[in-house]
């Protein structure tokens, strides 16, 4: 018989949470009330400074230090909370090992590529080509 395995707690010692739980619902739920406040102001302001949905009024918009870094911040923090999301819906519902690795490494790459993106775009249009 070896040593600590004898009871029940013994057997199952080692064997919990991976240590990341706690972290992510932290994460999620900051990141949950930076989105609701950016949010609200992107809408308030794009809604009271823009002159309709055209490209023009929002390349006027995003010319704006403020609303660029905003835009940006909003980007990121929408980005971030959604990678958080899904890495816990594939952790807690894909049973297959490489499925779920591939699903994983999508979940870093994809947003990782599509924050890439944004901010070139927003940079482009503050500082032009």
């Amino acid at each position: 018989m070896s040593k600590g395995k004898s009871t029940p707690l013994g057997r199952v010692r080692n064997h919990g949470a991976a240590a990341e739980g706690t972290g992510h619902f932290v994460g999620q739920r900051v990141s949950a009330i930076a989105l609701l406040i950016l949010a609200t102001w992107f809408v308030l302001s794009a809604a009271l400074t823009m002159d309709g949905p055209t490209y023009l009024a929002a390349i006027d918009f995003l010319v704006s230090p403020v609303n660029a870094v905003g835009v940006i911040l909003l980007v990121m923090v929408a980005l971030y909370h959604m990678r958080i999301g899904m890495g816990e819906v594939i952790n807690d519902y894909i049973a297959r090992p490489f499925t779920k690795v591939v699903l994983l490494l999508l979940n870093a790459l994809v947003p990782l590529v599509i924050a890439a993106g944004a901010l070139f775009a927003v940079l482009l249009v503050n500082f032009g080509a």
